[in-house]
């Protein structure tokens, strides 16, 4: 009578596959090391014809491990967070771990009430887009418990592993490609810097960049919320460049989309009354008005690797220190910042 396939085993795959038992384990825990792609194919169409479901309480029981990861995100609602947080869940299930998300609003208070309850839960590493509040916390728990990877937003000085994009060359490049275009006058608008490292980075790329280009800095602060503040700033920038080619820059998408509303409720055509570009490339950005000009971000890869670095804590070196990788962004030039010459 053929064995029900709830009770299949380690040792079921391997002799199906032709393998030892030790191989099968090292696949399923995502060490392909001096395994072919042909052995990996193999073992992986066993699995699914067995329709095998290891069992990962008995293998963290025995192993002393979870295989779970802990992922914090700062804001959900984020359309770049939902990118980042597949790319961190589709490179963990390759390495045989399983994720727990948490979404912490950007409240401090939140993120370390998260933390302490997945390290209840037994994770062995936390993914963590920060709230920028928190250092000496993330600190200690990086030294008495588990191994931190920042994704996307670091913190200074660097004391974690950290991923993320090359904000600072980004947003240099973006403000001298408006000033070549011909606009005189660039305005940053963002929203709350709030110690948050990617917010700090840029806007102090945004004042080099004036410095260099001889362009006058203005700073408008934003409350996402708040949409006839918003409004009053935009007209409030356009007031104090009469006469001249004014362009926005924005930091983010969030600040982006606050700045488009605006624009359209107040009636201003863009490029004509003013330029519009910034930081992120959501699916949209191609489709309002010319076209956007953007800063596209790799976030898919921000979180692969993210992974990749919390694997190397976790199976070879924990000691090492800190790295800052930074992957390149892509500046997509559309009508938004095309001026008619």
């Amino acid at each position: 009578m053929e064995k029900s396939k709830t009770n299949i085993t380690i040792a079921d795959v391997a002799k199906r596959a032709g393998v030892s038992k030790t191989t099968i384990s090292r696949y399923l825990n995502g060490k392909f090391e001096f395994m072919s792609a042909e052995s990996q194919q193999r073992i992986k169409g066993i699995i699914e014809e067995l329709n095998f479901r290891p069992n990962n309480l008995a293998r963290s029981l025995k192993s002393s491990k979870s295989h779970l990861i802990g992922v914090l995100i700062a804001d959900i609602s984020n359309p770049f967070s939902s990118i980042l947080v597949k790319g961190i869940t589709d490179y963990c299930k390759q390495c045989g771990y399983n994720v727990v998300v948490a979404n912490t609003d950007n409240d401090s208070e939140k993120e370390r009430e998260y933390i302490l309850s997945m390290i209840d839960q037994r994770v062995e590493g936390l993914i963590i887009n920060v709230s920028g509040d928190n250092n000496e916390f993330l600190r200690d728990i990086a030294e008495n418990h588990v191994p931190i990877v920042l994704a996307d937003r670091p913190i200074f000085p660097t004391m974690f592993d950290t991923v993320k994009t090359n904000d600072y060359q980004a947003t240099i490049d973006a403000i001298t490609y408006l000033a070549e275009e011909g606009f005189t006058k660039v305005g940053y608008f963002t929203e709350p810097i709030n110690n948050i490292g990617t917010r700090m980075i840029r806007q102090q790329a945004y004042k080099e960049a004036c410095h260099m280009l001889q362009l006058e800095p203005q700073e408008y602060v934003i409350d996402s919320k708040d949409e006839s503040g918003i409004e009053n700033q935009v007209q409030q920038f356009l007031a104090h460049n009469q006469g001249q080619t004014n362009a926005i820059f924005t930091a983010n998408g969030v600040t982006m989309i606050s700045v488009l509303g605006a624009m359209h409720r107040l009636g201003l055509t863009i490029p004509q009354d003013v330029a519009i570009c910034g930081f992120d490339n959501w699916p949209w950005m191609e489709l309002i008005g010319p076209g956007i000009t953007v800063v596209s971000q790799p976030f898919y890869d921000v979180g692969v690797e993210c992974v990749k670095r919390m694997m190397f804590r976790l199976e070879e070196n924990s000691k090492s220190s800190p790295e800052v990788i930074e992957l390149e962004s892509q500046f997509i030039i559309r009508g938004s910042t095309k001026l008619k010459k």
